[in-house]
């Protein structure tokens, strides 16, 4: 199996393409809006950007985001171009009037090869909560019917919290009645709307993360931790491999052979264009409006930096681990203001510095 070589190129890169959206999720960190931004790359921009992405030669996947990405209607024609580029392209929508079996079949037509919906709590009434909208529940359920019915792989993305952590294990089996291929859990970074809510503390963190790395032996579906890097040194420790590691779909949205962290294998683009290392690290680059985003990628002081596992302090700079884990950036950056701090999740203490 080939490594990647993430100082060259993203395994996975997230374009949020507006941040219109009807929801006012409580941990949303887009702090999206009801009406689209006049500043948003437009139609040309989009389509020139999927070109410029498609100079990186390794076929990422490129995740269409938001806020709420069927709000653009140019949507499945810059779905379609990407797809045509050879880019391999997932949609993330929010569980609207939007999302219709129509509209799904036009997703899987214009090249997409999977949707992620949020569910974040197993009960309707904790789930409404979270998003700000009574019915989101159901209505999320009846847009993974459409998609189902069209044909597309489906994903759940959950955001936890101390709010819903003790609602996973019942989310649980309640997904693995649902047929999906990947849960992509996201442990809270307190960023946009996120900053009002709690964090689980690094013991409830690392409870968390061993329970996934146990249900992966039993689950139907793969399970993904996302700004929770340290779940790969959990892993690694109670099973001696990264867990996920190379994971092959029929989509092909396969699992990267080694772990993903911001600006290393992953690269954000916001709704005006601003490069940053993730969506959870709100420190810009550059912008494609003036500069090549494959460049910004591999050149930029910021996405070298963090590229650079040497580079980290405190104990994550000590941690035998660092090039496994790395720690989220993210959260380092949300909590302390150092994106080469030490990531506050993680309850691991290095037995001696390693270096």
């Amino acid at each position: 199996m080939v490594t990647a070589d993430f100082d060259q190129a993203p395994f996975t890169i997230a374009w949020e393409v507006t941040r219109a959206c009807a929801y006012a999720c409580a941990h949303c960190r887009a702090d999206a809006q009801p009406k689209r931004d006049p500043r948003e790359l437009d139609t040309e921009e989009g389509l020139r950007l999927i070109d410029q992405l498609a100079g990186f030669g390794n076929r990422p996947i490129l995740v269409l985001t938001g806020g709420d990405p069927l709000m653009r209607r140019d949507l499945f024609q810059l779905a379609r171009h990407a797809d045509d580029r050879g880019l391999r392209v997932s949609l993330t929508p929010t569980a609207t009037a939007l999302v219709t079996e129509r509209r799904m079949h036009e997703a899987r037509d214009a090249g997409i090869r999977r949707v992620a919906f949020s569910i974040d709590a197993a009960d309707a009434e904790v789930h409404d909560s979270f998003r700000g909208f009574r019915g989101s529940f159901q209505r999320t359920r009846d847009g993974m019917a459409a998609a189902v019915a069209a044909g597309l792989p489906l994903q759940v993305n959950t955001t936890v919290c101390s709010r819903n952590a003790d609602q996973l294990p019942r989310l649980a089996e309640q997904l693995a009645q649902w047929g999906i291929v990947q849960w992509s859990v996201f442990f809270l970074v307190p960023v946009g709307r996120g900053e009002a809510l709690q964090m689980l503390s690094a013991a409830e963190h690392e409870r968390v993360l061993s329970w996934l790395s146990e249900l992966t032996q039993s689950a139907p579906f793969d399970i993904k931790a996302t700004a929770a890097p340290h779940y790969r040194r959990i892993a690694h420790q109670r099973t001696g491999r990264t867990t996920g590691a190379g994971f092959r779909y029929a989509d092909g949205l396969n699992r990267p052979v080694r772990g993903v962290n911001d600006a290393r294998g992953f690269m954000f683009i916001s709704h005006r264009g601003e490069v940053m290392p993730s969506g959870f690290l709100p420190l810009a680059a550059g912008s494609v409006r003036a500069q090549d985003p494959v460049s910004i990628y591999r050149d930029s002081e910021l996405f070298r930096r963090l590229r650079d596992t040497d580079a980290l302090q405190g104990k994550c700079g000590d941690c035998e681990f660092r090039a496994v884990c790395g720690g989220s950036r993210a959260r380092a950056y949300a909590v302390t203001g150092d994106y080469l701090a030490s990531d506050p999740s993680c309850a691991y203490q290095p037995a001696v510095a390693s270096r």
